[in-house]
């Protein structure tokens, strides 16, 4: 019986923690990025049965510095590779800070149901127990893996998997720090072997009416976040009403303000400024015309997504229209 054909993997590279070396052993202190992909995948034992790997760096930077510049770079080569058939599957090693954003924005612009698997680490190459080695064996099994197809956007982080949409950085330090706090894990790795738990239910990458082209012709349009906390005023409301297309409230509780910022933001949306009420707390649903009257003030509920998920996807939605009640529903589906 011939021996079965291992999958062909595309490694992209962009940088982060996972590609990060200390100056001294004993330091926290490390450099993001410092290490090229070739290296980050000689120190991951047993790649090579596993997976044909062709790597690929795409950036060197730590994921806080990650830029639509590079988001328009990494989708372009991943959809050129969705398109090659003989590509089996796609991971995208990068820094944990912006890791979720990535993950959200590449599940509505790649218009592919080939397995897709970011992963990261929260200890630098370098660092005694670091966990990209461990990371990255996992996101190849899970891109190499059938099941995996159609799901859009993965992240394997701690053998836990989690969808694009659910997944949130919880903790600055620890490698525990990633969880799905809505909806829960997808699934979870146990060495090579895939478990999902459950099928993704939500619009995403193949059905998704957004694109990189439709946005880049919008020019990206600008959102801003405004943290909410006590006695916040309107200044800096209406400050970036002035400059931006858009506006999402990251609202204290269920997407809530004081009073003087929720009349400056419903000065913004009379204005033509879309504006968006989440949530700061991490988890729970922000639901329309609950607290704040939404019909009237002219906002949009961003539902489960964070504030950092909402301005991806109102940005997204901008660049095919302004209309409130349209943007609505893109939040009711993404």
């Amino acid at each position: 019986m011939p021996e079965a054909r291992l999958p062909a993997i595309a490694v992209l590279a962009t940088g982060g923690t996972i590609a990060g070396a200390q100056a001294e052993s004993a330091s926290h202190a490390y450099r993001a990025g410092a290490l090229q992909v070739g290296q980050l995948l000689d120190a991951v034992p047993g790649l090579a049965r596993l997976a044909r790997i062709q790597a690929e760096q795409v950036a060197s930077i730590g994921s806080q510095n990650m830029s639509h510049a590079v988001w328009a770079s990494l989708a372009r080569r991943i959809e050129a590779l969705c398109d090659d058939p003989a590509v089996d599957g796609i991971v995208v090693t990068h820094g944990t800070d912006t890791l979720e954003e990535t993950a959200y924005f590449l599940s509505l612009v790649i218009r592919h149901d080939k397995p897709l698997v970011l992963t990261g680490a929260m200890r630098p190459a370098t660092a005694p127990g670091a966990d990209g080695p461990a990371n990255v064996f996992h996101a190849v099994a899970l891109a190499g893996c059938a099941d995996a197809r159609g799901r859009g956007p993965l992240v394997v982080m701690n053998e836990d998997i989690h969808y694009a949409r659910e997944v949130q950085k919880t903790a600055c330090a620890g490698i525990n720090a990633f969880a799905s706090p809505n909806r829960g894990r997808a699934g979870v790795m146990r060495g090579a072997q895939t478990n999902f738990f459950s099928r993704n239910d939500t619009v995403h990458s193949k059905a998704s009416a957004f694109s990189l082209g439709a946005l880049e012709t919008a020019g990206w349009p600008r959102v801003d976040v405004v943290h909410a906390g006590v006695d916040l005023g309107a200044d800096l409301i209406d400050f970036l009403a002035e400059r931006a297309r858009g506006i999402v409230l990251a609202g204290v509780g269920d997407g809530n303000a004081t009073d003087a910022a929720l009349q400056a933001l419903q000065r913004a949306a009379a204005g033509g400024v879309a504006v968006v009420r989440a949530s700061r707390t991490g988890s729970g649903r922000v639901g329309r015309n609950v607290e704040v009257d939404d019909d009237a003030a002219g906002f949009i509920a961003a539902g489960e997504l964070s504030p950092q998920k909402a301005r991806i996807l109102l940005m997204l939605g901008l660049s095919l229209t302004r209309d409130p009640a349209s943007l609505q529903d893109f939040f009711d589906r993404y």
